[in-house]
């Protein structure tokens, strides 16, 4: 059986629904919804507004919709949708028309959210019924990403999309899935979370997903969204991070692509109001260049690297190493001191202190200038 043979026996497969080029005519026939079907087809349009330009998303080699208007979905993205789901579906716009002008349509169950666990539930169930709650979601095939995540949006805001999924219960994908995971995972003690990406290229298209990689007494997992069972969940089972990083490429192998690029964060902070942003590629590393061996090295130097920072509580920073020349790994750079986070956590520490210590007695209020200095010193080390 020759390699091509091999390709499309396999089902389609990435993070995005892949759109087939029309049929070449002549004499196209025209049809109400033409317009939009060549926005989303086209890879370039010299006629595309603005508005569109920044509703649409290009990834694995297509594009697809971005809802931006919110909740309730507005007129114009609702019949856009729907439009792409005429030329996805098996029978065509007649599926489509069956659907909207249905009577008697199944009713959507609700699953219910996992926010409260028992005291003697260990992480591990936890995780599982985080990772049950998101397949009950599903994934959305549709073409049209329902909720705009911005990757360079504070945690706090990127926690109340959270909460919108949960309230709308939409069919996510898997970027979507690790800020729900995120959200979901906020306090669970001991349990520390950061973003994995993967580049993989198949029959001549790139591929990127997402998901959450797991750390918690000695071991790894990963929660997540995607087509594929074993590129999602990963149980805490894995005694290291190198060991979940090659399971996930054999899991790649399986499917004939070929792992590119993993990208590794830092791990996220559990209060959802930090005004903090998420670090998705501190580490990079080109899987093409290295062997299995020198990448597993490299993983387990990055696993010692960030459970140091894990340690310390008050570190706002992080400073990554220098790689050598010629290498192929790179390492973001870290930001300044002065990053908003850090301002704004100080400055409400220190606020916080200076309002338990106005509310003692009168004489502890009053002091000298020196006392107040010494007061000043001690909140800083604070």
């Amino acid at each position: 059986m020759s390699e091509n043979k091999q390709y499309e026996n396999l089902s389609s497969f990435g993070s995005l629904i892949r759109v087939p080029d029309p049929p070449l005519s002549r004499t196209p026939t025209p049809s109400p919804t033409s317009k939009a079907s060549k926005k989303l087809i086209e890879l370039k349009s010299p006629n595309k507004s603005i508005d569109d330009e920044d509703e649409l998303k290009e990834e694995n080699g297509v594009l697809f919709w971005v809802n931006k208007s919110g909740f309730p979905i507005d007129t114009k993205t609702w019949e856009r949708m729907w439009d792409h789901v005429g030329k996805i579906h098996p029978k065509g716009l007649e599926g489509e028309s069956l659907i909207r002008t249905g009577a008697e349509l199944p009713e959507v169950p609700i699953p219910q959210v996992p926010l409260s666990f028992h005291l003697n539930m260990s992480t591990y169930e936890r995780l599982e019924m985080i990772q049950n709650y998101m397949k009950e979601l599903q994934y959305n095939h549709t073409g049209t990403q329902f909720f705009e995540i911005r990757k360079n949006r504070p945690i706090s805001g990127l926690m109340d999309s959270a909460k919108e999924m949960i309230r709308e219960s939409l069919p996510i994908k898997c970027l979507e899935a690790v800020i729900l995971g995120v959200h979901l995972t906020n306090g669970i003690a001991g349990l520390e979370r950061f973003p994995i990406s993967f580049k993989t290229f198949f029959l001549g298209n790139t591929h990127r997903h997402v998901v959450l990689g797991m750390y918690c007494s000695g071991k790894y997992g990963a929660v997540g969204m995607s087509r594929r069972d074993d590129l999602m969940y990963k149980p805490l089972t894995f005694k290291s991070l190198a060991e979940l990083v090659i399971d996930f490429q054999d899991c790649y192998r399986k499917y004939w692509h070929d792992v590119k690029k993993v990208k590794l964060g830092l791990p996220i902070s559990h209060n959802p109001h930090s005004y903090e942003q998420i670090q998705w590629k501190y580490l990079t590393l080109n899987c093409t260049r290295l062997t299995r061996m020198e990448l597993a090295r490299e993983l387990d130097k990055h696993a010692r690297e960030v459970k140091a920072m894990m340690k310390s509580v008050t570190s706002a920073q992080y400073s990554p190493r220098k790689p050598p020349a010629n290498s192929s790994i790179q390492v973001s750079p870290r930001k300044e001191p002065t990053s908003i986070g850090t301002t704004k956590l100080t400055s409400r520490l220190d606020r916080s202190l200076t309002v338990s210590r106005a509310s003692g007695t009168p004489k502890e209020c009053q002091g000298t200038e020196d006392e107040s200095k010494k007061d000043a010193t001690y909140q800083i080390r604070i």
